[in-house]
């Protein structure tokens, strides 16, 4: 069976395959809610008429959950908000499938130097409360970036990254138990 880009995302909170109508009766979590607008304001984001209504359902989420998520950012299927509240992403950033990220984080551009840009983070990357991820620069896979961690610089895959500056550990289970769910 083939199914939709909402239903993994959705697949990662409960492990189970939803309908439709789940999906909507799941949407009283306001973290589940602003994925399933996100995603739609994506499909619709090159149509004319739905695409603005989309947009302007979005705006209207954005503001009330306090996440800053744009339709043009590219983010693989199973994405998982695990808590509700200040997320920055820039639109640009381009995000892998089975990504959790927790509140407070900011994945965001830089503006000058040798690492002007925006991130590329791949698939199956964990990345924990506060923590700031800017510039030009690619994470891993299987990455776990600890809360309260300051990333501007590449990391490889399988390691973990801890602190302000950031240190990355090789770990080849670092998201072991933390990516539940995996579509």
């Amino acid at each position: 069976m083939s199914y939709t880009t909402i239903q993994k995302d959705f697949y990662r909170e409960s492990g189970k395959w939803l309908s439709s109508v789940e999906i909507l009766k799941k949407c009283i979590n306001p973290n589940l809610h602003f994925i399933y607008i996100l995603r739609k304001a994506q499909k619709y984001n090159k149509k004319p008429v739905s695409g603005i209504f989309w947009k302007f359902v979005l705006r209207h989420y954005q503001i009330k959950y306090g996440y800053q998520i744009y339709p043009e950012t590219e983010i693989g299927e199973g994405f998982y908000l695990g808590h509700w509240g200040s997320l920055v992403i820039n639109p640009k950033a381009k995000i892998g499938k089975n990504c959790n990220i927790a509140q407070g984080v900011t994945i965001g551009q830089q503006n000058r130097g040798k690492l002007q840009g925006f991130p590329t983070i791949s698939d199956e990357v964990w990345i924990g409360a506060n923590a700031v991820i800017v510039g030009g620069i690619t994470i891993g896979s299987n990455v776990l970036i600890a809360p309260n961690s300051y990333v501007n610089f590449d990391v490889p895959s399988n390691s973990v990254v801890v602190g302000n500056p950031g240190v990355i550990y090789p770990a080849e289970s670092a998201t072991e138990s933390y990516i539940n769910n995996k579509i």
